[in-house]
């Protein structure tokens, strides 16, 4: 693996050791060579404690960590993309009908959770030991949020709950799993990624049908109060398997964290890297809002066939995901990015822009989730360039900095990567309100382009081209 792209793991994996331990600094685990007598013989000193760690990449503790981490991301994610289901509960139902500002709850909690992450993992690095029980707090708060959201009577209570503190709760019980990954999976690293970011697909199919049911059933207190108690039943088992591979004081450490934050905010690739996903964050998100109304309103599709446009865009990302994921592992980040931006740019300027019928939309669907969605899956293969270029990089006179190389961590690109991307969603939402203002080009175009949504389509596709713009910085040297 390049130099920087995972210390832990490459400093203190087991597999590069003839005896299954490793000689380490920073942890100083026992191993036997050529010069060490062996154990038994008479030169031989007295055994010294010993452990192993579990091995990366496969292994049955690798493997439950990865299914624990895909809950997580299930509960947490899942739940916050499947907030149209109680927009449209709210919107039609006392004592919420008729009040403004409803939708910037679900808004409010995206938000929160892509801003908030680099935050919660400089904290998770300055305490290593606290980062260990960061899921079973936050998925427990979070089962506390979701009862007091249940009392709420006003749309201001339910931004405040539903939105700001579920926000922060998912945000806290996510982040270790980002935090760990580099320790179990370090071939198979983007592979990994690409899993645990495919629960969020799922999430988003499952739990609108479970939610929706409930709400329709017993209500919002009863279907909230329902939520918190799945959260917090299934908050303690998920958590036992949310666990760091290397134990915290071996564990090699940022020595500081925030070097890391002026380091990755700084740097020309890393800036062009955002700038990509930010423009392609704010043209990602616009279909899934407007898609089931586009439905209705152009095919005549029943409430049924309208929201199943969304679930087919969940349903493809979902395999997107784990396809990129596995693609990132093999090829530079350039070169897929490129992929995702041109599936969609073609799906959304062809098969949604030039359909007239309800079966092309679901086509535009099936193939927009499929390379659109998969976008996140690629940030495994960014960090790892920006850390493993980092590390090696040298100072204006062409030696190396004093105190070593300047490692850039990438679990904190990760979050300045998904601040991007919640900056895009929030964004997204008064963009779309000008795109479809005074529906431009109704009627003067064929297909999607003539639907009032022309503006709208045409800005999905374009934002998706210039999500890919990394490969062309590439050509030019830049990158």
């Amino acid at each position: 693996m390049p130099r920087g792209t995972n210390l832990n793991a490459m400093e203190l994996e087991t597999r590069n050791s003839p005896t299954g331990h490793v000689a380490d600094g920073s942890c100083r685990i026992p191993t036997t060579s050529a010069s060490t007598p062996e154990y038994g013989s008479p030169l031989a000193a007295p055994p010294r404690p010993e452990f192993s760690l579990p091995p990366a990449d496969s292994g049955k503790d690798a493997w439950l960590f990865l299914a624990a981490c895909w809950a997580v991301e299930a509960l947490v994610w899942g739940f916050g993309f499947s907030f149209g289901v109680f927009q449209d509960y709210y919107t039609t139902h006392l004592p919420f009908k008729g009040t403004g500002n409803i939708a910037v709850v679900g808004t409010t909690t995206l938000g929160v959770m892509y801003m908030a992450t680099p935050v919660v993992l400089i904290l998770a690095r300055f305490r290593p030991r606290w980062a260990r029980w960061f899921t079973l707090g936050g998925l427990t708060s979070a089962a506390v949020v979701m009862a007091l959201s249940s009392f709420s009577t006003t749309a201001g209570a339910l931004v405040a709950t539903q939105g700001v503190l579920f926000g922060l709760a998912g945000c806290v019980a996510y982040c270790p799993c980002i935090l760990y990954i580099d320790e179990w999976f370090v071939r198979r690293k983007g592979m990994a990624y690409g899993i645990t970011w495919s629960a969020a697909g799922f999430g988003g199919v499952v739990l609108p049908l479970l939610l929706e049911t409930l709400l329709a059933q017993f209500g919002f207190q009863t279907a909230l109060r329902a939520w918190a108690c799945a959260l917090f039943v299934l908050g303690v088992p998920i958590s036992v398997y949310v666990k760091p591979r290397i134990p915290v004081p071996a564990a090699t450490q940022v020595r500081n964290p925030l070097r890391n934050v002026r380091q990755s905010l700084l740097s020309r690739r890393f800036l062009l890297y955002q700038v990509a996903n930010v423009v392609q964050a704010t043209g990602y998100f616009l279909p899934a809002v407007y898609l089931p109304t586009y439905a209705r309103s152009m095919f005549g599709a029943s409430t049924l066939l309208a929201a199943l446009t969304v679930l087919l865009v969940n349903v493809a990302a979902t395999v997107g995901s784990v396809a990129m994921g596995w693609m990132s592992d093999k090829v530079p980040a350039t070169t897929c990015l490129v992929v995702s931006g041109a599936g969609a740019a073609v799906a959304t300027l062809v098969l949604w822009g030039l359909t007239s019928s309800l079966a092309g939309l679901y086509a535009f669907c099936v193939v927009y989730g499929l390379f659109a969605g998969c976008y996140t899956s690629i940030w495994p293969g960014i960090m790892r360039e920006l850390a493993s270029r980092s590390s090696g990089r040298q100072d204006e006179e062409g030696a190396e900095d004093a105190g070593g190389p300047q490692y850039t961590d990438p679990t904190l690109i990760f979050g300045w990567l998904c601040v991007g991307r919640g900056a895009g969603n929030v964004i997204s939402g008064p963009l779309s309100d000008v795109l479809i203002s005074g529906q431009p080009w109704a009627g003067g175009v064929v297909g999607g382009y003539g639907s009032g949504y022309g503006a709208l389509i045409v800005y999905t596709g374009v934002s998706a081209v210039l999500g890919g713009s990394a490969y062309v910085w590439k050509r030019l040297g830049l990158l």
